[in-house]
């Protein structure tokens, strides 16, 4: 996968403004940036009443494959108690699932059934992937709570006196991503004694006043011990992200390539969201954003063949069997989940 740097990728290094790698792997293990690429099932949780099947048409795609969650603190008017609930955002009735009733205990028997197994080959074979919607104190620190109580499943790091080092992982069945934020970070990392363990790993920030800058101002910061990955909209790739993408070219894969590149040597994971295709019907009837569509099945495979060829690490989509199919080989061009609510 990193094959020798010939005087052509130095002369694309150059022009693309990338870093020459800083460490260069003779063999992928599977939780190395690169080694795989992934199904990332966005939005994987029910809608109010609908869609509540999401978590189990992402499993049975197969695995490793990553999970998103979007965890709301939810206040009952009434009660005034509060918890944690997996939803997109308001209105939130308290009636949503929780991330542990939705997502831990689902995984539960694959997870038991890879410890006991103990083949490590293939893990992490889930990622789940937080993206918070609200950020209360109360709330990290439950969601903080909640990891605590399955921290044998989840692969962790120790943390160091020095944050710039990366400590090797102790990888588990399950990886635990998170976002950019600063609150976040001081939850899951700062308030953490040297010599902790972290159970979660956050996202370097991105610069995205110009989301077609050069891959190093985009990104200037490398992986280090609590942030591991990048997270970005399709946007960086194609300006105006998938509304305004026209035919996929020569110079849009360059583009990708570039992004990946840098983000691998940086020694990170990389992420883009979310790669749907699909006609206005099928759009309103899963659930899905418009401003996530390329406008067909044909447009979206031929950005998650480009993708999997750059070794995107994450590739979001709400489209998950069709996804996973395509990384997998087993292409069924124009086919897609039945719509059901």
């Amino acid at each position: 996968m990193n094959e020798p740097l010939t005087a052509l990728k130095i002369a694309l290094f150059l022009s693309l403004g990338l870093s020459f790698p800083i460490q260069v792997f003779a063999q992928h293990s599977s939780f190395e940036p690169g080694a795989r690429s992934m199904m990332d099932a966005h939005n994987c949780y029910p809608y109010f009443e609908w869609w509540a099947d999401r978590i189990d048409r992402a499993l049975s795609a197969g695995t490793p494959l990553a999970i998103e969650q979007d965890p709301f603190w939810y206040t009952d008017p009434h009660t005034g108690r509060s918890w944690s609930v997996v939803a997109h955002g308001a209105p939130v009735t308290g009636h949503e699932p929780t991330l542990e009733q939705y997502f831990f205990e689902r995984i539960r028997p694959l997870v038991e059934d890879a410890l006991g197994r103990g083949n490590r080959s293939d893990w992490p074979l889930i990622t789940l992937n937080l993206d918070f919607k609200t950020e209360e104190p109360e709330h990290l620190a439950a969601v903080w709570a909640l990891l605590n109580k399955y921290r044998d499943w989840i692969t962790t790091a120790v943390k160091s006196a020095d944050e710039r080092r990366v400590d090797a992982l102790d990888v588990k069945p399950l990886l635990v991503l998170t976002g950019e934020s600063d609150k976040q970070a001081k939850v899951f990392y700062d308030n953490l004694a040297v010599g902790q363990r972290l159970l979660v790993f956050g996202a370097v920030h991105t610069n995205s006043q110009d989301p077609m800058a050069v891959p190093k101002i985009l990104e200037p910061e490398a992986a280090s011990n609590y942030r591991r990955w990048w997270n970005n909209s399709w946007a960086v790739v194609e300006r105006g992200g998938q509304t305004q993408a026209g035919d996929w070219t020569g110079e849009d894969e360059l583009r990708l390539r570039s992004l990946v590149e840098h983000a691998h040597t940086q020694g990170l994971w990389i992420r883009f969201y979310t790669l749907d295709g699909t006609d206005q019907d099928e759009l309103s009837c899963h659930g899905w954003f418009g401003s996530y569509n390329f406008g067909s099945l044909s447009a979206a495979q031929r950005r998650w063949q480009a993708a999997q060829r750059a070794e995107v690490d994450f590739i979001a989509s709400d489209q998950y069997e069709l996804l996973a199919d395509f990384l997998k080989g087993g292409i069924k061009v124009g086919e897609s989940p039945k719509c059901s609510k």
